[in-house]
């Protein structure tokens, strides 16, 4: 059990760690440049970027459920019926 509890107390500093980095860089890009219009013309590029992870996830999911349900995945004896 300590074991575990060990596992969940660093894996929560590691996230509140990234937290407060990624609020950090937020509120420090706004100060950078022309602040967050200056990223105007790099929005569709992110948004096009997460469509196509998504949508590969997506399909990768469907694939391996797919699969599974077909019976591709069950294992079967090397010496014949």
């Amino acid at each position: 059990m300590r074991k575990h509890l060990t596992v969940l107390g660093l894996t929560f500093l590691g996230l509140a760690a990234f937290a407060v980095f990624a609020g950090w860089a937020f509120f420090e890009g706004s100060k950078l440049g022309g602040g967050w219009r200056t990223l105007g013309p790099i929005w569709p590029y992110v948004v096009g970027g997460c469509v196509v992870v998504a949508a590969l996830a997506g399909f990768l999911m469907w694939l391996a459920f797919y699969s599974a349900n077909h019976g591709y995945d069950d294992r079967f004896d090397q010496d014949g019926p």
